[in-house]
């Protein structure tokens, strides 16, 4: 898929610097480059006319073929991966218990008992009846 992805991405960026270079050397209005290389007169390989009509010709081919690579791009960029969605998904994460004390077990042997867990008292309110303003 991914060599697909990169051949799409060349021929789209080959077909747009086509399209500027045919649209730069036709003869007409706001391109004038192509009267400097002689493709108004008569002469030339196509004709007056033949010229113009091979231009503009194959300019619509590359434009068709820039919006298709676009097109397909934007597919490749909003399809869904085959896989799961995440990296970790298809990961077996193991993590090791953690020891009830901070000595060493020994194997074969009972883990001594953990100690009860002591909760603090909450603070005894004020004997006054006065507020009482917190400090900073």
């Amino acid at each position: 898929m991914n060599v697909v992805l990169t051949v799409v991405l060349a021929v789209q960026m080959i077909s747009a610097l086509v399209m500027i270079g045919l649209i730069l050397v036709q003869h007409g209005k706001g391109a004038d480059m192509g009267a400097a290389f002689g493709s108004g007169g008569s002469g030339s390989l196509f004709g007056a006319t033949g010229s113009a009509n091979f231009l503009s010709r194959t300019t619509g081919i590359m434009a068709a073929l820039f919006f298709a690579c676009t097109l397909l791009l934007a597919y490749f960029g909003n399809a869904q991966p085959r896989t799961g969605s995440s990296v970790l998904e298809g990961a077996a994460i193991t993590v090791p218990a953690p020891a009830t004390t901070g000595a060493a077990q020994i194997p074969g042997t009972t883990a001594p008992a953990a100690p009860a867990a002591v909760i603090p008292a909450p603070p005894a309110p004020a004997a006054s009846g006065a507020a009482q303003i917190p400090s900073k």
